[in-house]
């Protein structure tokens, strides 16, 4: 956090912070009523569907207390963008809701810039919210476009599919071990490069738009691969064989963790926000066409079974791996 010697405390009104701080300058046409009023007015294509996500992220619980401002605002966003890329849908418009211990006129400042640096990326528009005192949490409504039918789900994986995944898997796990255990050996490029993966993860975006072309089933990961692969399994009803050598590590991974660690993590880390789906085998070939297209690697870990559950393989072995991953609300003993 800032150095509270020289902060600035505000005394805005809610009114006065969210016409400083969180009112875009223009809209595009598609925004009948923006920012200002009791609800925002949309104009969606007749041709589309309105596709809708919220997501909330709390102090303490997603982010370290002493996470900047900035990096606060870009994870509440790109989770909600993943969860769009997740669904094939073109991402449009948010809403944020701000509850915060006081009005710091630097870290709200801040908070802004992070905020409208990411939504300008994947050109999302800020279109209402709300901002209130109490413990520092952030809810982001988001809402996209999917043309007619057009959209992924958990639930089409079908017998026989292959399973993928984006990117490479446990590295936001291992940029937050860093940031809970700061006596872990690492390079100072592996420890950025890992950092950086957790405070800003990638929403896949273009990847999930180009994927409804070719995938049966998607979801993101964000409470573990292992959690998140049944979760599918279960919206799909059937399971899946999950091949343990196949998982994408990276070199920092393998450097800091270990061979053995960074597969833990990539089962059971979560956070990475990366797309989990399935393919026919006869769309693969389409689907390197899309790799190639959108820049993004995809790696092959498995394959969708009639069985109920997710089996897991070293080699041709079964082997048994350890519960794991994110739940809220899960009984610690």
């Amino acid at each position: 956090m800032l150095n509270t010697a020289w902060r600035q405390v505000l005394t805005l009104g809610e009114f006065d912070l969210i016409k400083r701080f969180f009112t875009p300058a223009n809209y595009s046409s598609d925004v009948l009523l923006g920012v200002g009023d009791d609800a925002a007015v949309l104009a969606v294509p007749q041709h589309c569907r309105l596709v809708a996500a919220v997501d909330t992220v709390v102090e303490g619980v997603h982010f370290p207390v002493k996470t900047s401002a900035a990096d606060i605002a870009y994870r509440a966003l790109a989770v909600n963008l993943s969860d769009m890329a997740a669904m094939g849908a073109q991402p449009r418009w948010f809403t944020l809701s701000l509850s915060m211990p006081q009005a710091d006129e630097q870290w709200i400042s801040e908070f802004s810039v992070g905020l409208s640096r990411l939504a300008a990326r994947f050109s999302v528009q800020l279109v209402g919210g709300d901002t209130v005192k109490g413990p520092l949490s952030i809810s982001i409504q988001i809402l996209g476009l999917v043309d007619k039918d057009q959209w992924l789900t958990r639930s089409g994986a079908k017998p026989g599919d292959l399973i993928f995944v984006s990117g490479a898997l446990g590295e936001a796990a291992g940029g937050l071990q860093l940031l809970l255990k700061p006596d872990l050996h690492a390079s100072l490029e592996h420890r950025q490069y890992l950092l950086e993966r957790f405070y800003h993860p990638t929403p896949r975006v273009e990847l999930g738009l180009r994927l409804k072309l070719v995938a049966s089933s998607a979801m993101d990961v964000s409470d573990g691969l292992l959690t998140d692969l049944r979760k599918l399994c279960a919206a799909s009803h059937c399971g899946a064989d999950l091949q343990l050598d196949s998982l994408p590590h990276s070199k920092p991974m393998n450097s800091v963790f270990g061979a053995a660690g960074a597969e833990h993590l990539a089962l059971h880390g979560g956070d990475d926000y990366e797309l989990l789906f399935t393919v026919p085998a006869d769309d693969v070939v389409a689907l390197q066409d899309i790799m190639t297209e959108t820049g993004v690697p995809c790696t092959e870990i498995g394959r969708i079974t009639r069985n109920g559950g997710v089996q897991c393989y070293r080699s041709q072995d079964a082997v048994v791996v350890e519960e794991g991953g994110y739940d809220h609300f899960a009984v610690v003993n």
